[in-house]
């Protein structure tokens, strides 16, 4: 006789999309205010920018989530997504460390801090998180750890109040596409790939990378039919405005404007990044049409952007908004992972010596060149202390984070890299749920490269760029998706 096993079960409903027991479904949602004070450094470039001047506020949108059965396991999980670069390790225990004092007993790991990556907002590492890749700052701006203690009491009060707020809620889920990211690395005849490579080039052979076009969506209702949170998952990096020296959220402001004027002033908007480390929403080629039809539409590239992801919520709202679920199988699990460290070559040691020496010469000549070079002496002198390390530890690994959630019929899951899109499609492709959100920058980012782009080189997969390598992306992938099809 053929045993067929729950597990076997609960795989061929959840193809089926045949709903099993769930659960009473909790949300409740807040924003707070995470604007620094002025002037401040901004993270995200080379040399050091200071900010006199506030485009837009910056913001966290929270959005708790618990469940509640007599015959299901109970869950919870808070999302925080906040408008900086990425998020330091030292900030994720900060807040867990004080929910826990403010909410003896609960399970402060199911607390997930994400970040847009928009490259105006402060610098929000020290020495005492992160040694390498560090700006020199004056004495006479906003301080990293002044802006740290602000950062994490606002993201505390604005955990406790959406967890206060909780009501029975409904949910429904969706995806559209919409054209907002490029792959940014070129590649060229000779298999070299750049960063925003010049496709110009005679020389100039193809993109390097599938793009991901997905704009995922997940909507969440109250018992009086108010729409009260939304959260918005794009593969693209908010780095619109990347370069310039004020303080901005980037594309996610004028999103979360947009959908407040149509869905009401006190709609949460949390922005996700999906795995987005290959892709930016600069063009890469056929720039001067794209101007063109910019210039006589007589709207930014930014509006265009915000507009297209705007449009793919509303149309996806409109499609899902009748498909509501308020009893629905809620799970979310945390690992731990022990990732194989990129190994740093001979060449690569000698290299990185080098250049990170005539940063420190030209700065020891002439101070004033430390805005430019302090930053690009510590990234590669980070490659000098790695090989070093590697003497007495030949097989280094590195701790990292991951979450695996699911709600209803879709899944939920996170990692800290800068994901290359290929990883994040694995992970979509080969998950048993009818849809699949994946987060990137769930923690402190560092660029993970596939095979393909460490063979190509450039920007983002070279050493200096990123602490796990193709081998160990791959691993993050199987462990993802392990973890989420458990869940089914």
């Amino acid at each position: 006789m053929c045993k067929i096993s729950l597990t076997c079960i609960c795989f061929f409903l959840a193809i089926l999309h045949i709903p099993v027991a769930g659960s009473t479904l909790y949300v409740g949602a807040s924003s707070v205010d995470i604007t620094p004070q002025l002037p401040v450094a901004l993270m995200g470039q080379f040399h050091l920018r200071i900010a006199d001047s506030v485009q837009t506020p910056l913001a966290a949108n929270i959005i708790a989530i618990s469940s509640q059965s007599e015959d299901d396991i109970p869950d919870t999980a808070i999302f925080v997504s906040c408008d900086l670069v990425y998020i330091p390790n030292q900030v994720i225990s900060l807040v867990r460390q004080q929910v826990q004092n403010r909410l003896p007993g609960f399970s402060v790991d199911k607390i997930i801090l994400s970040a847009t990556h928009t490259h105006t907002s402060p610098v929000i590492t020290d020495s005492t998180d992160r040694p390498s890749f560090l700006y020199k700052l004056p004495k006479d701006i906003t301080q990293v750890s002044d802006y740290r203690n602000f950062l994490v009491d606002q993201i505390v009060s604005g955990i406790l109040q959406a967890w206060g707020s909780r009501t029975t809620a409904s949910v429904s889920w969706g995806t559209r596409r919409a054209a907002i990211p490029y792959n940014r690395r070129v590649v060229y005849r000779s298999g070299e790939a750049k960063m925003y490579g010049m496709t110009g080039d005679p020389d100039f052979q193809r993109l390097e990378g599938y793009e991901d076009h997905d704009v995922q969506t997940l909507f969440f209702w109250n018992t009086d039919d108010n729409l009260i949170a939304t959260s918005i998952d794009v593969a693209c990096p908010a780095q619109e405005v990347e370069g310039l020296k004020n303080v901005d959220a980037d594309y996610w402001h004028p999103v979360r404007e947009k959908l407040k004027q149509i869905y009401g002033s006190d709609l949460v908007v949390a922005g996700w990044i999906g795995a987005a480390g290959d892709q930016s929403p600069h063009p890469i080629y056929r720039k001067a049409a794209l101007q063109r039809m910019v210039d006589l539409s007589g709207t930014t590239r930014m509006e265009d952007v915000a507009s297209r992801i705007v449009d793919a919520v509303q149309h996806t709202f409109d499609v899902v908004k009748k498909d509501r679920y308020d009893n629905i199988v809620f799970r979310h699990e945390m690992a731990t992972l022990d990732l194989p460290k990129r190994i740093i070559t001979v060449d690569e040691f000698v290299e990185s010596r080098r250049i990170s020496l005539e940063a420190f010469d030209t700065i020891q000549a002439d101070p004033q060149m430390a805005d430019k070079l302090h930053t690009r002496m510590t990234w590669y002198g980070d490659i000098v202390q790695r090989f070093e390390t590697q003497k007495t530890d030949p097989s280094p690994q590195y701790q990292t984070e991951i979450h695996a959630l699911r709600i209803g019929d879709i899944a939920i899951c996170t990692n800290q890299f800068e994901l290359f899109t290929d990883y994040g499609i694995q992970i979509k492709a080969r998950s048993h749920a009818l849809q699949t959100f994946v987060i990137q920058l769930a923690g402190p980012g560092t660029y993970l490269p596939t095979e393909m782009a460490v063979a190509g080189g450039g920007y983002s997969a070279v050493c200096q760029s990123n602490v796990v390598g193709a081998e160990g992306g791959q691993i993050l992938v199987a462990m993802t998706l392990e973890m989420l099809n458990r869940l089914w």
